[in-house]
């Protein structure tokens, strides 16, 4: 939908400009609840003690500030890369930023890891600089991208800051867990 060349909504439009759009915005449509959840959570709960305090991973670029802007042309090189294959041009820059994060950030901070948790794609690296210094959320074990990303806007939307747990020798798939109970109009 992205990539057709003749969409006319906002994002498609702008991403096919020289400026493009901002890559939070990008993956929130494309993965919709899902990364909505992730992003509207580090917003709400992200920690200041780091510049930037929120970090995007993507297939090429290493770790990106969700501000930062992506055109047509940046999504088509993401789309060619198998990040769960262990591709260096995945693994090379994330590992480039994360030596870099690591000389950056206080020796006692933690590292939330909101994305997936079951395979060792963003898990390896993360865990090969930082070790138990990486957390995530406990509430994460047993559930789907849709209901993370759901867990994650309840969440943030009622100020209610998960319990996390380090992602090093954790249970990281589980039983999945009841649904979430479907929430009201926002009150925001």
């Amino acid at each position: 939908m992205l990539f057709n060349e003749r969409a006319s909504f906002s994002l498609a439009t702008r991403l096919r400009t020289a400026e493009g759009a901002e890559i939070g915005e990008v993956f929130s449509f494309l993965s919709k609840l899902y990364f909505r959840g992730k992003l509207t959570y580090a917003h709400a709960f992200a920690s200041r003690e780091v510049t930037p305090p929120i970090l995007v991973i993507t297939p090429d670029r290493g770790l990106l500030p969700p501000e930062t802007r992506v055109t047509v042309e940046d999504l088509r090189r993401f789309s060619e890369i198998d990040i769960a294959s262990g591709d260096e041009r995945y693994l090379a820059p994330l590992l480039r930023d994360i030596d870099d994060l690591a000389a950056r950030v206080p020796a006692d901070a933690r590292l939330v890891l909101l994305g997936s948790i079951a395979t060792g794609k963003y898990v390896d690296a993360l865990l090969s600089v930082f070790g138990p210094r990486v957390v995530f959320p406990r509430e994460f074990v047993g559930r789907g991208d849709m209901s993370r990303g759901g867990l994650l806007l309840r969440s943030a939307r009622e100020a209610n800051e998960l319990e996390y747990v380090p992602v090093e020798g954790a249970q990281r798939t589980g039983k999945r867990p009841p649904k979430l109970e479907p929430l009201g109009p926002s009150r925001r």
